[in-house]
């Protein structure tokens, strides 16, 4: 199995360090407000992983956040914790708020098939052991303290800039005016955030008196929480990390800052780093009105697993442009697999039409060649061509374990009520009482079920 690393810049064998068990970590979601399509993007990548893994034997243990805490509007530390805007715009508390967008997101990861991590891990819930680490890295030399929080000196880590090749010098004579003026680089961080005297922030536990000279209420950095859920849930090294590419430069650059020099070892052996999708050429933003949720493509007549489809068509690792073309011909792509996937109850009336025989292990290659999903859909669309081919229901659970687009559940058969149906048309055909089989045949078609005549009989298949 191959996969693309950032951390190397190079497509490489993938070695776990248990030749059984997998540790990967995901970054999730900050659960302020609704998520978008290219937000579940990431998810759909990384589901695409675990089930490519899976399928190659290994046991994979994978945790992912919920962030309910901590993540300010700008990366510089600066600004509105996200969490609290989102409550101030909702008009509730941030715990009605975390606990309504985490449910919103969970439904929707849900529906789109996605396999469940082995623990999903809110931020808040990991507060004590934040200030462990915190602690840790202040014996260790690599903290000082503003008058606004506890930060992380980058310059003490002398490996920081190499992940994502950080030109640092170019950042500092980049800075704006605003750069705070506390801070020792531009490149440190918050890893513990003072509440000012005044300042609203309904998230905020006590700051222990061993990190903070003064009595003061806080609340933990973003990047300290997932080097605290990754500690706590996996240890202090996984085989796998992932995320967006817009976290390589600050956010996984300052997890492994903090985690390497706690923990004084390597934080993942791989991460993987999935693009951006594009709409109409241009950036996914709200300023820009291109912001599409689930929602707005069921009133479109699209499903959680039509974008699913759209998805895997395309690498993780090249930017995508959406479009309503291309999800309705990804849409359409998902109807022809199911209509050959309804076609295993329809055996009888196929003629010489035989069960397939298919190499599983051509589509699993495709797979395990650094997630080659596009090249594995294109050997089953090959397959699916073979005009005497009709799937087998465990090649289609095959298919199902791969990709997750519910073949097996979403084509099951139809009822005895409409069999009797199809034999009564059948049976007004052969009388030529073609009235009698046009009325039937608009009865099933309301009742879900499409009739083709073909010269070996009648098939159907789900509208």
């Amino acid at each position: 199995m191959k996969l693309q690393n950032t951390l190397t810049g190079k497509t490489e064998e993938f070695v776990p360090m248990d030749t059984k068990n997998v540790k990967v970590y995901t970054c999730g979601p900050t659960v302020y407000g609704y998520q978008h399509i290219g937000n579940y993007t990431a998810y759909i990548y990384w589901d695409i992983l675990v089930r490519v893994l899976k399928l190659n034997g290994y046991i994979v243990k994978r945790v992912m956040n919920l962030t309910d805490v901590g993540h300010l509007v700008s990366d510089e530390d600066e600004g509105e914790d996200k969490m609290e805007k989102g409550a101030r715009l909702a008009g509730k508390s941030v715990w009605e708020v975390a606990e309504f967008f985490a449910d919103d997101f969970l439904k929707n990861f849900a529906a789109l098939n996605l396999v469940e991590p082995t623990k999903i891990c809110k931020a808040s819930d990991y507060i004590e052991e934040d200030l462990n680490i915190i602690r840790t890295l202040k014996l260790k030399g690599y903290t000082y303290p503003t008058s606004d929080g506890i930060y992380y000196d980058t310059a003490k880590f002398p490996t920081y800039a190499d992940f994502a090749h950080l030109n640092l010098q170019q950042l500092k004579a980049g800075a704006r005016v605003k750069f705070n003026q506390e801070k020792h680089n531009i490149s440190d961080f918050a890893l513990w955030k003072i509440i000012k005297q005044g300042e609203k922030h309904d998230m905020q536990w006590p700051t222990p008196q061993d990190l903070w000279a003064s009595k003061a209420m806080g609340y933990p950095g973003w990047h300290i929480e997932c080097a605290t859920i990754i500690k706590t849930e996996l240890g202090d090294t996984i085989d796998i990390h992932t995320g967006g590419i817009d976290h390589i430069p600050v956010h996984h650059t300052n997890e492994i800052a903090q985690s390497e020099a706690a923990n004084g070892v390597r934080l993942a052996n791989y991460w993987l780093h999935c693009n951006f999708i594009t709409i109409d050429g241009q950036k996914i933003s709200k300023s820009l009105g291109n912001i599409y949720t689930f929602d707005d493509l069921a009133q479109k007549g699209f499903s959680h697993l039509d974008f699913k489809m759209w998805v895997i068509q395309g690498h993780f690792t090249s930017e995508r442009n959406f479009s309503f073309e291309s999800l309705e011909a990804a849409q359409t792509r998902l109807k022809n697999w199911q209509n050959w996937a309804v076609l295993r109850h329809q055996k009888s009336a196929l003629g010489k039409k035989k069960l397939v025989a298919t190499d599983t292990a051509g589509i699993l290659a495709a797979l395990s060649n650094n997630l080659n999903s596009a090249a594995a859909l294109s050997i089953v669309d090959g397959i699916i061509s073979q005009n005497d081919s009709v799937p087998s229901a465990q090649f289609l659970k095959f298919l199902d374990d791969c990709f997750g687009l519910a073949l097996l559940e979403s084509t099951p058969d139809i009822s005895a009520k409409q069999k009797a149906l199809l034999k009564k048309r059948e049976a007004a055909r052969a009388d030529r009482d073609f009235a009698t089989s046009d009325t039937l045949r608009q009865e099933l078609s309301e009742q879900g079920v499409e009739v083709l005549d073909t010269i070996h009989g009648q098939i159907w298949h789900y509208r």
